[in-house]
């Protein structure tokens, strides 16, 4: 599958200034496990280089956008046009999740500047009019700003869910049977409670098909529940109940002193004094001792590529 950016953030010269705002780590780190599929909905109408655009508020509290020029022009209906087109191309891309150039009035996700008419200061409660398409036609594609992305909590967050979706998405591409879907959905089980617990029995219930509705059907719901739980974000709490659960697997199997040391390595995860990579390095040590099949499968032990590293900053986590 394919990671969507805003076609500056991988170097295009394609900015309203005819220069690029190459985004280091997507260039040096996604495009390792990505192919990117870049769009530019400004480029597509005017080409590069071009004359700047803004959000406005024109005199009836209507949103605009109109050119920053001494004569500004109106080119609200070009723009929401083409990115309407660039939104539906998305679905033919098979994206696993896109990344916007922050602040854009086309592109940022939040707290774009919108400017009020007689010279009154600018607000920063807009949002991109092609970001605005993407959320509303596809709200659980995995999305953020490349500027977002500096918080670790979001970087992770956000690389969790976009390795699951391009997962699921494989998955249904597989065929599957109902055994696979029993399968699956085991693997996501300590993934999704360290989201929502609800949300895990939410999709058990499905899995389990008391209804003994068609596989179709019950795939599609799946889906909708699913793409919904990797999109919560997790949390330091919600994470350490997950971690006392797979401790439990072998706390019968170790000795006291050695639970000592795992209760506060874990103690100290809670607190944010260790990152969550010190813990997990002690839980994989044990689930593999004792050879645990049932952990061995979890996809929270192994939700991304271990070179990305993101579970090794405390901010990680709140």
């Amino acid at each position: 599958m394919k990671l969507g950016v805003s076609a500056c953030l991988i170097g295009t010269q394609c900015r309203y200034d005819g220069v690029g705002a190459s985004d280091k780590f997507i260039v040096d780190v996604l495009q390792k496990y990505f192919e990117t599929s870049a769009y530019c909905p400004e480029t597509i109408i005017w080409g590069s280089p071009r004359e700047a655009i803004r959000q406005t508020l024109n005199e009836d509290g209507k949103l605009k956008i109109v050119t920053s020029t001494k004569t500004p022009k109106d080119v609200t209906e070009e723009l929401e046009n083409v990115s309407i087109e660039c939104a539906n191309r998305i679905e033919n891309d098979d994206l696993c999740g896109f990344i916007l150039k922050s602040s854009s009035p086309t592109c940022g996700m939040e707290r774009v500047k919108v400017y009020k008419p007689f010279n009154a200061p600018s607000v920063k409660n807009g949002i991109g009019v092609f970001a605005k398409q993407i959320k509303e036609k596809y709200p659980y594609l995995p999305v953020e700003e490349e500027g977002r992305l500096i918080d670790p909590w979001l970087r992770e967050n956000f690389l969790m869910q976009i390795f699951a979706y391009q997962h699921f998405h494989e998955f249904i591409k597989s065929n599957p049977s109902f055994n696979d879907l029993v399968i699956f959905h085991t693997s996501y089980k300590y993934l999704i409670y360290s989201k929502a617990q609800k949300s895990y029995n939410a999709l058990g219930k499905i899995v389990a098909n008391h209804d003994k509705k068609q596989l179709p059907e019950i795939l599609q719901e799946y889906k909708d529940e699913f793409l919904k739980a990797i999109s919560l974000k997790g949390s330091v709490s919600k994470t350490y109940n997950v971690l006392l659960h797979m401790f439990g697997y072998f706390k019968k199997l170790i000795t006291k002193e050695e639970k000592e040391i795992i209760l506060s390595t874990l103690e100290e995860y809670k607190q944010k004094i260790i990152p969550l990579i010190a813990v997990m390095k002690i839980i994989n040590l044990y689930v593999n001792r004792f050879d645990v099949q049932y952990l061995k499968v979890q996809k929270f032990l192994n939700p991304y590529p271990s070179e990305l590293a993101l579970r090794s900053d405390i901010k990680a986590y709140k």
